[in-house]
């Protein structure tokens, strides 16, 4: 018999709307698998059990009120924890740092509303480094994110918590967001689905400016169509946002149901950010091989060069810094942040509102760029990672911050191309690869045109039907 923590979101609400299990099972389940699983995999910063009852008592209301299962929401009876650099109204909001203290946040996020909306139940608030900076989850504040395939090893960043939540079981689907790959590095960590949506297709609102626009929303999970369905709760507009895209055809999960046609698809495989990064043998090997199952699939693929010079990526680097140093932190309280985080905001403090302002520049004319580059694939593909899983603080240096974020850049030379440019991108869990006996997981990453998430989706659920992972899972399972 099939148990709740083997089911995806969608089967899940499945399994709820015709009364196979009560919310109020699903959040006793899962409460219960989170106490005694996320001490070996550090997923959570803060648990809230008693308003997962809450909304698990609300939802059965509804489950006995509706007159069709059409009036219900898509995910109702779904645990879905928030990352904590979101705001959920009544709960700590810490962002991963000391500094913030025992704020609590006053309302929802957008995302957030909207999960609930959806009908999903908080369980908790899951880990991220210090305002989510580096790509590994590592704070001070609570234990570090692992991955649940190698406890000795990183979950990756900043979506670690949330990434570790899900592929230990503890929950079907999980908020993250992504401001230089850190949906995709976790996923890739983990052995998930990671997708990082185009620009404006998930609006920040409506407490959030856009700012520079490389940071977005989204979720992780262990197959396409949760990712797709989640991406269709999530793609709303609030008021006044900046970016704004055009809905698609019917539905993402709609996509994952249409042939993607014969695309013309791009294999990078050196490194872009990094000249002469190094790069793991079985990151390259799970990209080419994903190039080879493409072709099998009647797909053209073929060499794609790197799209720019690797200093033009010293504009992210700057908009980075300054972001870092917009995080709200009281002046007294500027002595509790990391080594890192200080440094990035001194980087941020020396730089000018000309060179913040050409540094956009640059980043709208290396997106131009780019998109001539490339404008002959439909896809990009290449290894989401340059490496596996970091093993626990090996990239985390306190007395070298330069050196860290230098380690930082050389883990992840292709993930940022993507928030740079704003176009989507998603790491799937095609391959796996041994390492001191322990078999960890591989993500590829394909990249695709401004707004292009229906192809990607419909390329990845081919994907992942000509080579599942759905039966590949860690012993914690």
């Amino acid at each position: 018999m099939t148990q709740i923590h083997e089911l995806t979101g969608l089967e899940l609400a499945t399994a709820v709307r015709k009364r196979e299990v009560s919310p109020s099972e699903v959040v006793e389940y899962t409460l219960e698998r989170a106490e005694r699983l996320d001490p070996s995999v550090g997923a959570f910063v803060t648990m809230t059990p008693d308003l997962a009852r809450e909304q698990a008592a609300e939802a059965e209301v509804l489950l006995q009120q509706a007159r069709s299962d059409d009036e219900l929401p898509p995910f109702l009876g779904v645990p879905c924890p928030v990352k904590d650099l979101a705001m959920v109204a009544g709960v700590p909001f810490r962002s991963g740092s000391e500094a913030l203290g025992d704020f609590v946040a006053p309302a929802d996020d957008g995302v957030v509303a909207l999960l609930r909306q959806a009908g999903t139940l908080m369980i908790g608030k899951t880990n991220t480094p210090e305002f989510g900076l580096p790509p590994y989850t590592e704070p001070d504040i609570a234990p570090p994110a692992r991955t649940p395939w190698d406890t000795s090893r990183s979950a990756g960043g900043s979506s670690g918590g949330s990434a570790a939540a899900v592929a230990a079981g503890i929950v079907p689907v999980a908020h993250g967001s992504d401001g230089g790959g850190s949906i995709r590095i976790p996923a890739s960590a983990c052995g998930l689905v990671g997708l990082k949506p185009t620009r404006g297709r998930v609006s920040p609102g409506p407490y959030r400016p856009e700012g520079a626009g490389l940071a977005i929303n989204g979720v992780l999970t262990r197959d396409v169509r949760d990712t797709a369905a989640l991406l269709d709760v999530l793609s709303q507009n609030w008021p006044g946002d900046q970016y704004v895209l055009a809905s698609p055809e019917s539905s993402f999960l709609d996509a994952c149901e249409r042939d993607p046609g014969r695309l013309r698809i791009g294999l990078l495989t050196e490194p872009v950010i990094v000249d002469g990064a190094p790069v793991d043998q079985a990151c390259l090997t799970a990209a080419v091989r994903t190039a080879r199952l493409l072709e099998d699939l009647g797909h053209q693929v073929e060499p794609a060069p790197v799209p720019f010079a690797a200093e033009r990526w010293d504009s992210f680097e700057s908009i980075w810094s300054v972001l870092a140093l917009s995080a709200p932190v009281p002046p007294e309280h500027e002595h509790l942040l990391l080594p890192l985080t200080r440094w990035l905001r001194e980087k941020g403090r020396s730089v000018s509102g000309l060179e913040y302002a050409s540094a956009l520049g640059l980043i709208q004319t290396t997106t131009r760029e780019t998109a001539a580059t490339w404008a002959a694939y439909d896809v990009i593909l290449s290894p989401t990672l340059a490496q596996l899983p970091a093993p626990l603080g090996s990239q985390r240096d306190d007395a070298d911050p330069a050196g860290d974020f230098a380690r930082q850049m050389a883990f992840t030379p292709w993930t940022s191309v993507w928030n740079l440019t704003g176009w989507p991108a998603v790491s799937l869990p095609l391959e796996t690869a041994d390492a001191d006996g322990v078999r960890l997981p591989v993500g590829v990453m394909l990249g695709g045109r401004h707004g292009a998430e229906e192809t990607l989706l419909a390329l990845a659920a081919q994907l992942e039907a000509a080579r599942p992972w759905r039966d590949r899972r860690p012993s914690t399972w």
